[in-house]
């Protein structure tokens, strides 16, 4: 997600009240936004030579001036609704001022995005390999995987059941760094996978513009495509549509080509398809058949070129409008289940009724109870939480032998327990202010004992976690997972800053800029000088660069926040110098902290923020692209009906498919 896409500010009109009598339309920017500006920002934004972060607010001259710029506008927001701005040491704004700025500047946004002709669309893109997978193993009903992929974090044996509404108190679950047979499943004999696909900076991996074909590429998908459908293992056992597709009819064959083909392209493209299309592929059947192939054999040839075709491969949307009930019906499917949409999507887009909102909303919940939905499980959260990283995670061994015990790491019992979290929350419709502080988990038996601080051994196989209530505070959630406070740690000491950065970014969408390239690492191991220092000591010379201070305001509260977690999670009250750990802080410029509780408290005081923020997160995961200014009303719009609705997991996931961005509607100006 880009920059601009990721300034998670509150949900505004919520968050900070009902704004003051609106001023008439061409007085707001003289008589409130242009005083505001003059006396509390143009000192640092644009008065005289100073102009920080490339603001100029001096040389505005009106509010037309910031209707053709929704960015800034944007930022201005974000500065203004979250007191980033103006800085601690100026004086602060009142708060009535700020909330009729931050209301002002709402509805110039709003009228600059109406503004534009067009709106922002996911570019054309190909499949990523987790969705190609899942759309060959649908298109011919495989029973079995088509090539292995670790980037499944995580294996279900047998618990997964979205269709009950519940998950099972009791759940086996395994884990590919824990033993390979853990994530090896049934698949296609003699089907190797092209390179993983690698996740944006701060997104996903099915972003449009990371996920473009090479002639490289191209060739390395016609290699596939033949290994897949000349598999020993693809076969009538297998293959779901084996008889009805490649097995030679008792009569007229040939003219069984074009019926066959007709419904196998329409799942494929999913389209309907037209006619010179059908008859291309027809035509290379029976003359693949006058060649003397089997029907067999030619089927098999067909179908290989059909899952190496563009139109198999590429995510697009068709029309001035952005595209029809057929590009919506694959956008929910690739959004939810990974892959192509099934037969049922398929029909309600024919009959042009898909995009009805209860019609849709009954589609939506339909998909969210299906078993396919593991496949969103098994790709957004961990993307979302980060946890990729974790698997580089080797603490330094002399001080943590009980990270460590046989073939296998804690780490990956650790990874694990967010995931469930994240299943349950999303199963059994829980509010989503359950990943800032939960009253449950998923845990296994050495999860339970590392948490004590203890150590435990096991077999790497199957592992058994069990639903367990979490009383202590300092627990639960994503945010104290011990999965997280791992992998934001170095080998040998925590780093605030770090963590700090993933707070901001994950929960709040709100990713600092990279720190300057001459600022130097703190070292791993304190010098003579140090060693008697907090960390928070030791840091204490980036703060004092004018440079780094803006982003240290805001990440440091929320790092040292959690600076009474080891490097590996566990719990600590004194370092190993014997001084004192310091978690306390003020977030936001507002919430005064004094331990990781009250840290929470002020976290779930902010929940409207957050439930925008991880909006925004999975709005950008279900479009395929970062976010833009031009989806920022769309947004709060989501965010307030899930906060009416509960801050319901199914609900927010309703709004996102219910959205403008989604639906596409709001490009209905580019055919003016």
């Amino acid at each position: 997600m880009q920059k601009t896409a990721l300034l998670s500010f509150s949900i505004l009109a919520l968050c900070l009240g009902p704004a003051p009598a609106a001023l008439a339309q061409g007085d707001v920017f003289a008589k409130l936004i242009r005083p505001t500006f003059s006396k509390s920002c143009v000192k640092c934004h644009g008065k005289g030579t100073k102009v920080k972060g490339k603001v100029n607010l001096f040389a505005l001259k009106s509010a037309a001036d910031l209707v053709k710029n929704p960015e800034l506008l944007e930022k201005l927001i974000e500065a203004l609704a979250s007191a980033e701005m103006p800085p601690e040491k100026e004086p602060p704004l009142a708060a009535e001022t700020r909330k009729g700025l931050v209301a002002e500047l709402k509805e110039i946004l709003r009228q600059a995005v109406d503004s534009r002709k067009s709106a922002a669309r996911t570019p054309i893109r190909r499949m990523n390999r987790f969705q190609y997978n899942n759309a060959v193993k649908d298109l011919f009903q495989l029973k079995v995987e088509v090539f292995p992929l670790p980037e499944k974090m995580m294996r279900d044996h047998g618990y997964f059941k979205p269709e009950t509404g519940k998950m099972e108190p009791k759940v086996r679950v395994g884990s590919r760094p824990l033993g390979k047979s853990q994530l090896i499943e049934p698949r296609l004999a003699g089907v190797a996978p092209f390179p993983q696909d690698l996740r944006a900076e701060h997104g996903f991996d099915n972003r449009g513009d990371h996920l473009s074909l090479s002639p490289l590429l191209m060739e390395s998908f016609l290699k596939l495509s033949r290994s897949i459908v000349n598999s020993p293992d693809f076969n009538a056992k297998r293959c779901g549509i084996w008889k009805s597709f490649f097995v030679e009819p008792k009569k007229a064959p040939r003219a069984a080509v074009k019926v066959r083909l007709h419904g196998f392209l329409g799942r494929a493209f999913r389209r309907p398809v037209d006619d010179s299309t059908l008859k291309r592929y027809t035509a290379y059947v029976h003359t693949r058949l006058d060649a003397g192939r089997r029907f067999t054999a030619a089927m098999r040839d067909v179908a290989a070129g059909v899952i190496c075709s563009p139109r198999f491969l590429y995510l697009r949307e068709r029309g001035d409008k952005g595209g029809d009930d057929y590009d919506l019906a694959s956008r929910l499917s690739f959004f939810l289940w990974g892959s192509i949409p099934d037969k049922p999507l398929l029909d309600l887009a024919e009959a042009g009724k898909l995009r009805q909102p209860e019609i849709l909303g009954r589609q939506v919940a339909r998909l969210l109870k299906d078993r396919k939905l593991k496949r969103f499980c098994d790709s957004f959260p961990s993307q979302w939480l980060q946890l990729d990283r974790i698997i580089s995670v080797i603490p330094e061994r002399a001080d943590n032998q009980d990270f460590f015990f046989g073939p296998y790491r804690a780490s990956m019992h650790m990874m694990l327990e967010p995931l469930l979290l994240f299943e349950t929350v999303l199963i059994e419709d829980h509010p989503i202010t359950q990943f800032l502080d939960s009253n449950f988990s998923y845990r296994s038996d050495l999860l339970e004992k590392w948490y004590q601080g203890g150590k435990a051994g096991g077999p790497p196989t199957a592992i058994p976690f069990k639903r367990v209530p979490v009383t202590d505070r300092r627990q639960g959630g994503v945010i104290t997972n011990a999965a997280v406070m791992t992998m934001t740690s170095s080998s040998t000491r925590t780093k605030p800053i770090t963590r700090g950065a993933w707070l901001a970014t994950v929960i709040f969408n709100n990713p600092p800029e990279p720190p300057p390239a001459d600022v130097p690492e703190l070292s791993e191991k304190p010098t003579k000088k140090d060693e008697n220092l907090t960390i928070r000591e030791r840091l204490a010379a980036h703060r004092e660069r004018p440079d780094c201070a803006g982003c240290h305001v805001k990440i440091d509260p929320l790092g040292f926040a959690l600076e009474n977690y080891g490097p590996t999670g566990l719990w600590r009250d004194k370092y190993s110098n014997g001084r004192e750990v310091e978690p306390g802080g003020v977030l936001f410029r507002k919430y005064e902290f004094k331990n990781i509780i009250e840290f929470k408290d002020a976290l779930l005081a902010e929940k409207d923020r957050f439930t925008r923020a991880f909006a925004g997160h999975l709005l950008s995961f279900a479009l395929g692209r970062g976010l833009v200014a031009a989806d920022s009303p769309a947004l709060d719009r989501i965010a307030a009906a899930t906060i009416e609705k509960g801050y319901r997991m199914k609900a927010l996931v309703r709004e996102i498919a219910l959205s403008e961005p989604f639906l596409q509607n709001s490009l209905r100006k580019a055919a003016d």
